[in-house]
């Protein structure tokens, strides 16, 4: 579990995050969303540490950030995964020695002990026999769940997703939205993800963050977006046809 606590990011005059309160749960796929500006991003990179808050406390557990030591704050890193949006893996590196790299960075396990987990992760992401292929030798979805192989190499207790649907097409941003929920579930991670896409909501927002000019607008499950009079929820969801339909629908079950 993450507890955000009345968090302040400031740049110079300009304040994008205004004293956010919020918890991201355990075992649950958590989701950020929000117009361009509303402070998502801003607000994954104080959760995991890049940025630090003018006032507020992050908790992880029981445990705020702002209490740990330079020791402490390393520990807490070794226990995150992160997904980027680009996925931002190196070119110069093959399949394995990408997924490999956490390993190398943070444990001092033996070559074959490490190639051992490298291989059962890659096995877990339905990518077997691509060890020694690059990047660029497979496709973007192909190379969308590498990074999750990496994210996850080292057994985290928390995963960090920035847009990991961005740049695919719709059949293979659902695989992803569905390899991130089953692999939060299986290993009990707190998963916290940045989106846009209403699509990813739907599909795996066990809990939904709206984010709205730097505040908290909105928070609550996928299911109960449909059941809502938020202002907010409503001009922000149903912008497009599809979804002002699928609410339509709701409503006339309930």
């Amino acid at each position: 579990m993450i507890h955000v606590e009345n968090i302040h990011k400031r740049f110079g005059e300009e304040e994008i995050l205004k004293g956010i309160s919020t918890t991201f749960d355990k075992g649950k796929t958590n989701l950020i969303i929000g117009q361009s500006g509303s402070g998502k991003t801003v607000m994954l990179k104080c959760l995991i540490g890049l940025f630090k808050p003018e006032e507020g406390r992050i908790y992880y557990e029981e445990n705020a950030i702002q209490d740990m030591d330079d020791e402490q704050q390393r520990s807490l890193r070794e226990e995150m995964g992160m997904l980027f949006q680009g996925g931002a893996l190196f070119d110069s590196m093959n399949i394995e020695q990408n997924v490999m790299f956490p390993l190398r960075m943070f444990t001092t396990q033996k070559k074959s002990e490490m190639l051992e987990r490298v291989n059962e992760v890659l096995s877990r992401v339905d990518l077997e026999n691509v060890n020694k292929k690059f990047p660029a030798e497979i496709s973007g979805g192909m190379q969308k769940r590498v990074s999750i192989a990496r994210a996850i190499v080292n057994r985290p207790k928390y995963l960090f997703c920035d847009e990991p649907n961005s740049g695919l097409d719709p059949k293979t941003a659902t695989l992803i939205d569905n390899l991130i929920q089953e692999i939060t579930h299986e290993n009990d991670i707190t998963t916290v993800v940045v989106t846009h896409d209403m699509n990813s909501v739907m599909e795996i927002g066990e809990k939904v963050v709206l984010l709205k000019n730097g505040k908290l607008a909105w928070q609550g499950t996928n299911s109960e977006i449909f059941k809502t009079d938020n202002e907010d929820v409503v001009s922000f969801v149903y912008s497009s046809d599809l979804f002002k339909k699928i609410r339509e629908v709701q409503l006339k079950k309930q």
